[in-house]
C-alpha cells in the first residue's frame, strides 16, 4: 500500500550560479552517491534544430487580419549525423535555431488530447515528403503540378488547421488544393511506436534473482545490449526469458524481454545496460525542445540513425529495494513519480511536503506539478548516500505561445530569421534562446527508519519576446 502523510514545513537552502541558475543544497547527514541525471524521455533520437528548408507563403488568418508567413519541412541533425525532416505542429511558438530536440511520445508532447492527432499522422503517411512522387501527389490533390516547396507548404497548412486550429491557406493555388485534399481525406492513424525504448527503464529485486522483465520495444531489426562496468564487477549478466545470456554480439529485436542476472553473493549494488540500434524514426513521432522552450516538431522522413536507450538494476538482500522511474504527464501537468519497492521492508521517501511509504512488493505513483515551459530537476536521494535517482528535463506540453509573430515583408523571399540567429526559419512565436528567469527551489526532509531524503531542483525556463 502507498501511504501518504503530512509533513512539517520543508526547510529551503538556494544559492545561485554565474548563469543565473537558483538551485538548492541538500540537508543530509552524509553526502549522496553520484547518480546520472536522465532524462524522462530516455531512448530513441537526439537531434539539432538546422532550419526551415522547403517551404512556401501560407496566408494564416489571426482576430482577423490576414498574415504571411513562411511555412514547410524543417532539417534537424541527429548526434550521429542522420537526417530528420520535420514538420511544426506549435504555431505560436519559435523555432530556435540550434536547439536539443528529442523524440518523445504524443501523451509528452502538445498533441496530448489533441483529438486530431490520428489525422495529422495521416497527413504525413500521405503527403511529403513520404509520397516522393510529385506528379502523383499533384494528380491526388486534383491539380496538374507541385513542386517541392508547394507540397510542402501544404502539407504544413494542413497540419497547422488541426494541430493549433489555425486558418492557414497557402498562397499558391495548387498547395492550397493540396491543403484541402488532405483535409477532407485524413483519417485517424495510429500513433507510431519508438525507434527504441527500454520499459520499465528501472528494476530492482534481491541477490540470487532473475531481475525484470525489461521489455525492447524499437523499429530496428537489431538491437545490441551492452552491460555496464558495474555489472561485470559484480558478476551480473542479461539474460533472456529463457535464461539464455543476451551479449553484444548477440543482437535481440522488437518485443524481447530482459532480465538481469545477479548472484546470490553479490553485495547490494546497481548495474544498467544500454541499448543500440540503427533505425529510421518512425514518421510522426514528436520530437520536443530538450532543455529550452522552442517550437515542437512531428517527424516526417528520416535517414538512418543511431538510437540508444538506458536501463537500470537495483538490488538488495533485506530492507527496502526500491526502483524509481519518471514519466512526464501532460495531462495532468507534471511529471509522474513512480516508486516500486521489491524488498522486505518498507520504502520511505519524501516529496512536496509529503511523506510517501511504499509496502514491500507494492508500486505507486506520485504526480509531481510542473507548469507548462518550466525546467524540473528532481532527485531521490537514500539518507546515507547509497541511493540516488535524477531525473531533469523540460515539460513542453502547449501550443499557446508568446505570440510575439512576425510576418513576412511583400519583397521578402525567405522566412523571417528565428531569434536573429538564422535566416531560414519561419517566425511563428516570438524567441529569443535566451532564458528571461530561471528560477529554483530545494527540500530535504528526514524521515525515520527506512526514509529517504529528497530535494527538488526547479527551473522556470522562459524566451524572451521579439
Amino acid at each position: 500500500m502507498f501511504f501518504a502523510r503530512r509533513r512539517a514545513a520543508v526547510r529551503l537552502a538556494a544559492t545561485t550560479f554565474a548563469a543565473g541558475l537558483l538551485t538548492a543544497g541538500a540537508i543530509a547527514t552524509a553526502g549522496p552517491a553520484a547518480a546520472q541525471t536522465v532524462n524522462p524521455r530516455d531512448g530513441g533520437v537526439t537531434a539539432s534544430l538546422d532550419g526551415l528548408t522547403v517551404f512556401d507563403r501560407i496566408d494564416v488568418v489571426i482576430d482577423g487580419e490576414t498574415r504571411t508567413y513562411g511555412g514547410g519541412l524543417f532539417n534537424l541533425t541527429a548526434d550521429d549525423g542522420g537526417t530528420l525532416q520535420t514538420y511544426c505542429i506549435d504555431f505560436n511558438t519559435g523555432a530556435q535555431t540550434g536547439a536539443q530536440y528529442k523524440e518523445t511520445p504524443w501523451e509528452s508532447s502538445s498533441l496530448q488530447g489533441n483529438p486530431d492527432a490520428g489525422r495529422i499522422n495521416w497527413i504525413l503517411q500521405n503527403s511529403y515528403p513520404s509520397v516522393d512522387d510529385l506528379a502523383a501527389l499533384a494528380s491526388q490533390a486534383g491539380v496538374d503540378a507541385l513542386t517541392a516547396e508547394q507540397a510542402a507548404a501544404g502539407t504544413q497548412a494542413a497540419i497547422w488547421h488541426l494541430s493549433d486550429g489555425v486558418e492557414a491557406t497557402p498562397q499558391n493555388e495548387n498547395a492550397a488544393a493540396l491543403t484541402d485534399w488532405l483535409l477532407a481525406n485524413a483519417e485517424e492513424v495510429a500513433e507510431p511506436g519508438a525507434s527504441l525504448q527500454l520499459s520499465p527503464p528501472q528494476v530492482a529485486g534481491k541477490p540470487g534473482e532473475i531481475i525484470g522483465p525489461i521489455t525492447v520495444s524499437t523499429t530496428a531489426d537489431a538491437v545490441h545490449v551492452t552491460p555496464d562496468q558495474a555489472a561485470a564487477d559484480q558478476g551480473v549478466t542479461i539474460v533472456d526469458v529463457n535464461g539464455e545470456y543476451v551479449t553484444e554480439s548477440d543482437p535481440v529485436t522488437d518485443g524481447t524481454e530482459l532480465y538481469f542476472s545477479v548472484p546470490a553473493d553479490a553485495a547490494d549494488g546497481t548495474a544498467s545496460l544500454t541499448a543500440t540500434a540503427t533505425s529510421q524514426v518512425p514518421v510522426g513521432r514528436a520530437f520536443t525542445g530538450i532543455d529550452t522552450v522552442t517550437q515542437t516538431m512531428i517527424l516526417a522522413g528520416s535517414s538512418s540513425s543511431e538510437v540508444t536507450a538506458g536501463a537500470s538494476v537495483t538490488w538488495a538482500a533485506e530492507g527496502p529495494a526500491p526502483a524509481v522511474t519518471a514519466q512526464e504527464n501532460c495531462a495532468e501537468g507534471g511529471v509522474d513519480i513512480t516508486a516500486t519497492n521489491e524488498g522486505d521492508q518498507p520504502f520511505v521517501f519524501v516529496l512536496d511536503n509529503q511523506e510517501y511509504e511504499v509496502a514491500p512488493g507494492d508500486s505507486e505513483t506520485v504526480t509531481f506539478p510542473v507548469e507548462n515551459g518550466q525546467g524540473y530537476e528532481i532527485t531521490i536521494t537514500g539518507l546515507d548516500g547509497s541511493q540516488e535517482w535524477s531525473f531533469e528535463g523540460f515539460l513542453d506540453c502547449d501550443t499557446a505561445g508568446d505570440g510575439g509573430m512576425e510576418q513576412i515583408d511583400e519583397d521578402e523571399l525567405t522566412p523571417a530569421t528565428t531569434g536573429g540567429s538564422s535566416p531560414d526559419l519561419a517566425e511563428t512565436g516570438s524567441d529569443s534562446g535566451s532564458p528571461v528567469m530561471i528560477a529554483g527551489i530545494a527540500a530535504a526532509l528526514l524521515a525515520v527508519g527506512g526514509a529517504t531524503v529528497i530535494y527538488l531542483r526547479r527551473r522556470q525556463g522562459a524566451t524572451a519576446a521579439q
